[in-house]
């Protein structure tokens, strides 16, 4: 059975400006100049292979560019591998066979956008392998420019995450961000996580889960059994965000290996959790 590839039209691609060079390194601006006015129409065999071993994303976009921005796009054969499969070191990705003049000045687009789909997917993919059926959530938009959301989000989501933050993140698969509560929530309820939990799971849908942040006051522990008891079975889950240069207070003054999200604070948080009765509350 033939495997799907995203549609062109899901990508928004700027086609004008690619066409005219605005996203392309200058000597491939100029290798089309010269060719088209020197007449050179040869036929080209263009592979494109991956440098290192992973998980190869971004072809289907790739491949839309290609489509959309070149010359003479029907004169063009492409044959590429599929979002998400496997790659070997030097392995080819993609070929294109055609007329080089039509589509030399594409080739920095489409190598970025693979090489940063790819380069997402693959490093997701581990996390992802590590976690071993574990809950991953890709929360990477507040770290890089806005405009990149999309690509990284299907990128992450080719990994095998279970969701990403933003709705321009999961758009591409026709979803929606997710998420927990935010530190910013806590503080305008003068730093009472209770009542800011209490107040998501007033005004917000009911499936949506609850994942309540609990690290604010630096007592993880604490804090989730405070949500746990105020929220009950509605309650999906606490997060630990503690910051990487503090302790939270179960585990002060055991040594700089205890600060931030440490496996230590972890344990014995879930033990806390079901010796209250509450097995059910996922920690994240």
């Amino acid at each position: 059975m033939k495997r799907k590839r995203l549609p062109p039209e899901i990508f928004k691609i700027p086609v004008q400006l690619i066409k005219q060079g605005w996203y392309s390194d200058k000597y491939f601006i100029r290798t089309k100049e010269i060719l088209q006015k020197d007449r050179n129409h040869n036929r080209v065999l263009m592979q494109v292979f991956a440098r290192q071993a992973g998980i190869i994303c971004g072809v289907d976009l790739a491949i839309a560019i290609l489509k959309l921005c070149a010359d003479k796009p029907q004169q063009l054969k492409i044959r590429a591998l599929y979002d998400g499969e496997p790659i070997k070191k030097n392995e080819t990705i993609m070929t294109i066979e055609g007329d080089y003049s039509t589509f030399a000045h594409l080739e920095t687009v489409y190598l970025g956008i693979l090489a940063r789909a790819s380069a997402v997917a693959t490093a997701v993919r581990r996390v992802v392998e590590v976690a071993r059926g574990k809950t991953v959530l890709f929360f990477s938009a507040r770290f890089d420019y806005f405009a990149n959301q999309e690509l990284d989000g299907y990128a992450a989501y080719i990994g095998g995450p279970q969701g990403v933050s933003t709705d321009a993140g999961a758009s591409w698969w026709q979803a929606q961000g997710i998420g927990t509560i935010p530190h910013s929530l806590i503080a305008a309820y003068q730093g009472d996580t209770v009542q800011a939990a209490l107040a998501f799971d007033r005004y917000m849908p009911p499936e949506i889960q609850r994942i309540v942040l609990v690290d604010f006051d630096n007592d993880c522990i604490g804090t989730s059994l405070k949500v746990a008891q105020a929220l009950g079975d509605r309650l999906w889950g606490v997060r630990f965000d503690t910051a990487e240069n503090l302790q939270d207070k179960s585990v002060k003054g055991r040594g700089k290996n205890f600060r931030g999200v440490c496996p230590q604070l972890v344990f014995k948080a879930r033990q806390a959790l079901d010796r209250a009765g509450f097995k059910k509350v996922k920690i994240i």
